[in-house]
């Protein structure tokens, strides 16, 4: 193949593509507006033989119910003589109509007094009751009654026509009629060849069809989508005869349908041609035209070579000179005279080339640059991986180590020792998974900031509560300073960068307090952590927003933590669009503050006095004879939690979720006083549902606590509009206690609306 060969049959096909495009639209439009007036007209046809079948079925039944009010001569007492004429005219009545198979004469009591029947022997004064029958209660208002239809012996269709008596004394003639005499109605009804004509009654059942045996097998077409149709559009507003793209026959293939009712039975005629004749008309024509279009589309191939010819020259020159370009000859310069847009592409192509020349040594350099931060990338990663996995297997390793030591026989203060050893590595696996969480998440782009109004002065309380008990443990005074202001930000996550604030300051401090205060500074409001600890060094400063880094400490020393928080900070903050800032003094202390937009709304009311003060006090009896509900599906958290509150005095209930939770409760005369809450609990119950069916159930709004090993922002967020502490998993126990003592301090203080100023009894 040369190369000139496919773009010449690209422009071969190009031109040809177009003259049969236009050959093409022009044999569709015509095809199209001759298929709708074609198939107008057949609809039209069939419409017009649909009602004129309507028409004839309506006059043979309405012919009927005269026919069976001539018969029901007017009679006086209803003597035997007269039921003998009566009978003479039934008789009259089934000669001359075939349809007619039995008639009734019901008196104006609802007693049957005589029966003349082609398929029963006659009988007279049987006085059967037929009060209740529906044809004698309609036609005894004067009504004809057109009963629905059925199928005498599961075989032959029957309907009941009811006629009152000319005398007005509310006689009424029952007839039964076999309705397998409108089949010649609709065997003369054809359309094309293969067309027909049925009738349905009002539940969408045969009545008529040229195959007989159909209507005497009780054929149920109200599958059929045409039928349904008829159904939907006669229940609707008014009667549409418009036809049914989707209509078939019961076998499933394609129709033209149209139909008509059937006044006043309210049955349809369907008359229904196979689609495939309806339109051979429209297939000839397409056949026709077919001929036509690959005729001219042969005449447009042959001027397509003429003109593709012609187009082929200069653009082979353009190929070969971009062929060398592409090689690595850049100098390499391409000569088209042609005058039109093809030379001027060829002198983008020159262009193209001195431009490549000159980028060719800067993108050498670039890629160059770009490997070594790759390098460098790759090793930070390795050095992240070789840490993190360092700081999981030491306090894994410690705690094996510790559990073997407790399977030893020893002294019991021994023992204790070994255990608060295990409980700091226990909440040392639980920093670091924590830590360890965040972080992948930020790497992630996994937590978006959700931007509010709300008061700070709720989240410096929360920190208080956090940190002033380690802060207490340790000899340090946290103070944290009251303000009343409103900020613009995303609380959870605000709140994790002052965490980690507070956490470091109280880590490394070992001297003096750690002060959290606040200033307006321009448009924002400025949240400062002073510390009186060591210090850091001015050319460390930007090292410690760097994963796993540590200073003033040979190598790394999980004691001090795991060298995460003040990195999750650093991703933190662009996410708030807040600024960090750093200063510190070696040896005197350091201070770490983010600014915070204010709020467009302030509270300009004084704050109210803070009550963290009072929750730094040691409340230990509060806890005993505390009633509480733990709720968790697990079976070892649970147990586990519902020992350590009995070991604190609290009288403990235990539930696998809120149902039992309920169910125990119902057996003691007293509310509970607190709920400790798993979020995640089981078939799809959650915490905050669980904690307010207890709630409900207890008539007031004891305080409540959602344990979670799920740290997503989206359940803090939910968790804090419900106005309920979280504690992630796993929880230390003096955190915990912490808590409690808070909540329930802060309970009796101010309790919510729904106690009305009461709080639950305690024995204390």
């Amino acid at each position: 193949m040369t190369p000139r060969r496919p773009l010449f049959v690209k422009y071969a096909a190009l031109i040809t593509a177009l003259a049969g495009a236009g050959l093409l639209v022009s044999g569709a439009i015509e095809s199209f507006f001759w298929h709708r007036q074609h198939r107008a007209t057949l609809v039209e046809v069939q419409r017009d033989k649909a009602a004129a079948a309507a028409s004839s079925v309506s006059r043979f039944v309405e012919d009927l119910a005269h026919q069976i009010g001539w018969a029901s001569v007017p009679t006086s007492g209803a003597q035997a003589s007269e039921l003998e004429k009566r009978r003479f005219d039934y008789l009259k009545l089934l000669r001359l109509a075939p349809a007619v198979t039995t008639l009734r004469f019901v008196d104006p009591h609802g007693l049957e007094r005589l029966q003349v029947s082609r398929m029963d022997a006659d009988r007279m004064d049987s006085k059967a009751d037929l009060s209740r029958d529906p044809g004698y209660i309609a036609a005894r208002d004067g009504r004809i009654h057109f009963g629905p239809i059925y199928f005498f012996e599961q075989t032959e269709p029957y309907m009941s026509i009811a006629v009152p008596d000319t005398s007005g004394d509310e006689s009424v003639t029952l007839a039964e009629v076999n309705l397998k005499f409108i089949w010649a109605v609709v065997t003369e009804i054809k359309v094309g060849e293969q067309g027909y004509a049925y009738v349905v009654d009002s539940r969408g059942r045969l009545v008529a069809h040229p195959d007989i045996s159909r209507v005497l097998q009780m054929t149920d077409l109200f599958v059929l989508p045409q039928v349904r149709a008829a159904f939907a559009q006669r229940n609707g507003n008014g009667v549409s005869h418009e036809p049914v793209e989707s209509a078939v026959d019961p076998r499933g293939n394609p129709v033209l349908s149209a139909y008509a009712p059937i006044q006043p039975l309210g049955w349809f005629v369907f008359v229904e041609q196979p689609r495939s004749e309806a339109l051979a008309p429209l297939y000839a024509s397409l056949s026709r035209t077919a001929v036509v279009f690959l005729a001219a589309l042969g005449l447009a191939l042959l001027a397509s070579l003429v003109l593709a010819r012609r187009m082929v020259s200069p653009i082979r020159k353009l190929q070969a000179g971009a062929q060398q370009i592409g090689a690595g000859d850049l100098g390499h310069r391409i000569h088209v005279d042609t005058g039109d847009e093809l030379q001027e592409l060829a002198e983008q192509f020159n262009r193209m080339g001195a431009q490549l020349q000159e980028s060719y040594a800067d993108l050498e350099r670039r890629i160059a640059e770009r490997t070594r931060d790759l390098e460098a990338a790759n090793q930070a990663k390795s050095r992240f991986l070789a840490a993190a996995s360092h700081d999981l297997r030491q306090p894994i390793h410690a705690l094996s180590l510790l559990v073997a030591q407790m399977r030893s026989p020893g002294r019991s203060a021994d023992r204790n020792e070994i255990v608060a050893q295990i409980e700091a590595g226990v909440a040392a696996l639980g920093d670091l998974f924590d830590d360890l969480l965040d972080i992948s998440k930020l790497e992630a782009g996994a937590v978006a900031a959700q931007l509010e109004d709300f008061a700070i002065s709720a989240v410096l309380g929360a920190i208080n509560a956090q940190f002033a008990p380690v802060a207490r443990e340790k000899g340090l005074r946290l103070k944290v300073l009251p303000v009343n202001a409103r900020v613009h930000s995303d609380p959870v996550l605000l709140q994790r960068v002052l965490s980690n604030f507070v956490s470091n300051a109280v880590r490394y401090t070992e001297h003096g307090g750690v002060l959290v205060g606040c200033r307006r500074r321009g448009p924002n409001l400025q949240i400062a952590v002073w510390d009186t600890g060591c210090g850091i060094p001015e050319d460390r400063r930007e090292d410690i927003f760097c994963e796993f880094v540590q200073l003033d400490w040979f190598g790394r020393d999980r004691g001090k933590g795991l060298g995460l928080g003040l990195a999750i900070v650093a991703r933190l903050a662009p996410l708030l669009g807040s600024r960090i800032e750093l200063r510190s003094v070696p040896g005197r202390g350091s201070m770490f503050a983010i600014d915070v937009p204010l709020a467009e709304a302030q509270d300009e009311r004084k704050a109210a006095a803070p009550l963290w003060g009072h929750h730094e006090r040691a409340h230990g009896t509060l806890l005993r004879g505390l009633f509480a509900v733990v709720v968790d599906d697990d079976e070892t958290a649970l147990a586990g939690m519902q020992g350590l509150l009995d070991s604190w005095g609290c009288l403990t209930l235990a539930a696998r979720g809120s149902a039992d939770a309920l169910a125990m409760l119902a057996q003691h005369d007293r509310a509970p006083e607190l709920v400790i809450c798993d979020y995640h609990l089981a078939d799809g119950e959650d915490g905050i549902e669980a904690i307010r069916r207890i709630q409900a159930a207890a008539g007031c709004s004891m305080p409540a606590i959602l344990v979670t090993g799920d740290a997503s922002p989206e359940v803090l967020r939910v968790a804090r509009e419900h106005q309920h502490p979280v504690l992630r998993k796993p929880v230390a126990p003096a955190k915990l206690r912490a808590l409690l003592n808070q909540l329930l301090v802060e309970h009796e203080s101010h309790p919510r609306r729904g106690d009305h100023g009461l709080s639950p009894s305690r024995n204390v």
